[in-house]
């Protein structure tokens, strides 16, 4: 390091002691260091690299100061900041003692010239220091490429229409699993199981209250399917009157009966063909219909009203309930053997009470989203005023959420959204609140739970980071064991823990 001579002499004695106080925390601190000189032969290395030396080869260091670094130490880049002058601050270096993180810092003298380098082994198992941030951007990886692939289904939407092929906006997904907002424990354990869902073709069955996020869910699973490209066709079974729901899943043939259009009707099966088919509120199916959707499902063909003609589907069926199906087989309402067709992979979406931890998140994107459906801008809320929205119980959750949110934003005279605002709110909709001090997370403390959310969130996205790497690299360990930065062994490890 050089100094202006221009400097008083108490500022260059200041930066001198400076740089000799960080010289002395990096060499107690860091794992290791080394000097190199002009030509690139290692002149010093301090007693945490002595413990190096074995793995790499050397019985004495004699055998290793004194020597060129590129012979003593593989994959070195010490020689690229002696040539450029430019330090390399970040960077995995991985030979047989093992993969490290480093830093190389150029050192110059009081003319700017390089005479040297100095080598900082920061840490020497980075799979596991680095692992948070490793995962972050894994999974910043992975929602952005699902917003890619939304972003291409629509440019494909958009050639279509140019093409005169009409594909309406709504026999397409509408969300990603970035869509689903949350990192607690329940919400990363949801998406990891609705993921693994849409690699499969086999029925999924999404159970949770009212207002949790089903549809959007089964959006999600179909966008991440190879059936993107198809059409997703929901229906709502409560919406639609009994006597019209056999009409809607099978179709009509042309003049079937009076006042059928001449044309004849395409049933919900026939439009979903390819593609997914979901069938929400599937509880509220009357029983007649229970049987002729059993059959469709396990012949894969269905017969309009009106016609001798059978026709062929392929559909992937998701179907969700807010009612308690079980209870429901029990007592005869539901029949038992299209409960078992349906529930081949179940997934039970959390109620927002079970993922408190998420509330706050949430409530930002459901402000950003009231602001892009007015001129007004996003609402903010106070600390106290958040305090107690994460208090409450929310029966109707982020239904209900969203709800309360938009309604204190008209009641609020600013943009920023206080608790007596909040609490307004929540007493005129009948509801009873919940003191902020009354909540509780299971027994333990915030710290404790934000750990545990911690510790499962890294566990869920190392997995998928192995699976990727495993992926890209079409099966070979050694490959995959290099990509993400570690040895095979654990790699290995790593492998067996996920399957047992």
């Amino acid at each position: 390091m050089n100094f202006s001579p221009e400097l008083p002499r108490d500022a260059q004695s200041i930066l001198e002691l400076a740089a000799r106080s960080m010289f002395d925390l990096f060499a107690s601190a860091s794992e290791g260091m080394m000097l190199v000189d002009r030509s690139g032969r290692v002149v010093w290395i301090n007693d945490q690299y002595r413990r190096f030396l074995p793995a790499l080869g050397f019985e004495q260091e004699s055998d290793f100061v004194g020597h060129q670094v590129d012979e003593v130490v593989q994959n070195t880049q010490m020689h690229q900041v002696l040539l450029t002058g430019k330090p390399i601050l970040i960077d995995l270096l991985s030979n047989r003692a093992g993969t490290f993180v480093v830093s190389r810092i150029p050192l110059r003298d009081d003319k700017g010239g390089v005479i040297g380098v100095l080598g900082i082994v920061l840490f020497d198992h980075p799979e596991t220091t680095l692992q948070p941030l490793i995962s972050k951007f894994a999974r910043l990886q992975r929602d952005l490429d699902e917003a890619r692939q939304s972003q291409q289904a629509l440019k494909r939407e958009l050639v279509r229409e140019l093409a005169g092929q009409k594909h309406s906006g709504a026999r397409r997904s509408k969300y990603t699993f970035a869509s689903f907002v949350g990192a607690s424990e329940a919400a990363v354990e949801v998406k990891r199981q609705a993921r693994r869902a849409s690699q499969s073709s086999s029925p999924v069955l999404l159970l949770g209250e009212t207002g949790t996020g089903k549809e959007l869910l089964a959006h999600a699973i179909h966008a991440a399917s190879s059936r993107v490209d198809k059409p997703f066709v929901g229906v709502n079974i409560a919406a639609v009157p009994d006597t019209l729901l056999e009409a809607e899943f099978f179709g009509v043939a042309p003049g079937a009966y009076t006042g059928a259009d001449r044309r004849g009707r395409d049933g919900k099966f026939v439009i979903a063909d390819g593609g997914t088919l979901f069938l929400d509120e599937i509880g509220d199916m009357p029983l007649a219909l229970q049987s002729k959707l059993l059959r469709a499902l396990q012949e894969g063909e269905i017969e309009p009203l009106g016609s001798n003609k059978i026709i062929s589907f392929d559909v992937r069926i998701i179907a969700a309930t807010s009612r308690d199906l079980a209870a429901l087989v029990r007592t005869g309402a539901f029949r038992e053997d299209l409960f078992y067709r349906l529930n081949v992979l179940p997934i039970r979406v959390p109620p927002l009470r079970e993922r408190r931890l998420d509330i706050p998140a949430l409530l930002e994107v459901l402000a950003e989203d009231l602001a892009l459906h007015s001129d007004a801008p996003a609402p903010e809320l106070s600390r106290a005023a958040l305090d107690v929205l994460c208090a409450q119980t929310w029966r109707g959750n982020i239904r209900e959420l969203r709800n309360v949110l938009e309604q204190a934003a008209m009641r609020s005279d600013s943009a920023s959204i206080d608790a007596d605002v909040v609490a307004q709110v929540l007493k005129d909709a009948g509801v009873a609140q919940v003191p902020v001090q009354a909540v509780a997370t299971d027994g333990v403390s915030a710290s404790t739970a934000l750990l545990r959310l911690l510790s499962v969130q890294v566990a869920e996205l190392e997995h998928q980071a192995i699976q990727a790497a495993m992926q890209a690299s079409n099966g070979n360990k050694w490959v995959a064991a290099k990509r993400l930065g570690i040895s095979r062994a654990t790699l290995y490890a790593r492998l067996n823990l996920s399957e047992n």
